[in-house]
């Protein structure tokens, strides 16, 4: 069993275990404090299990994938503003497994993508796609991209539903089941 299967069964177990009601999926987790708490610890547990595969996610296609996915979850709602922009690359050089990548190096293909998705949207959300779609020959890269974007768009405490769609719209470039990621 592949390290990502096994942190995908602990992150399924964990979120099964957490209620009797629901499956405990993100796309369920937006309402209320119960939910937000459930959110919270899912986006914290995949930054560990992130951090912990640090020393696999070190090549060209997963840094311009997770770029081209920070960039659609920045823009996911149709505006990027200075100040979100300012957040969103603090976020970005802040990321543990990011660091492998120089800090200038990933701030120059975000704003590449936030630029492309803000001039037109529909051009630049085909041209970040193609870009995650780069890693779905190596599946532990592309559920990493994933998992990315699912932390950088939970780090403000809110998983809004045009984040959650463009992750989607992600999962489904790169052959992987969204409910995987409880979305």
């Amino acid at each position: 069993m592949s390290m990502f299967d096994r942190i995908k069964d602990t992150a399924r177990q964990r979120l099964q275990g957490g209620s009797s009601s629901h499956s405990g999926g993100l796309g369920r987790l937006g309402g209320g404090s119960a939910g937000s708490g459930k959110k919270s610890q899912l986006v914290s547990m995949l930054k560990s299990q992130l951090a912990a595969a640090k020393s696999e996610l070190k090549s060209g296609a997963y840094r311009d994938a997770s770029m081209a996915m920070c960039a659609l979850v920045a823009a996911a709602d149709g505006t990027v503003d200075a100040s979100e922009r300012q957040r969103m690359e603090s976020l970005i050089v802040s990321n543990e497994v990011l660091q492998n990548f120089p800090p200038d190096d990933l701030r120059k293909r975000f704003n590449k993508h936030v630029d492309q998705l803000m001039s037109d949207f529909p051009s630049g959300k085909s041209t970040a796609l193609q870009d995650i779609a780069k890693t779905k020959k190596k599946p532990a890269e592309a559920r990493a991209v994933v998992q990315t974007g699912i932390v950088i768009a939970g780090a403000d405490g809110y998983f809004a539903q045009s984040e959650q769609d463009v992750i989607r719209e992600a999962c489904h470039a790169l052959g992987l089941a969204p409910t995987e990621f409880g979305i």
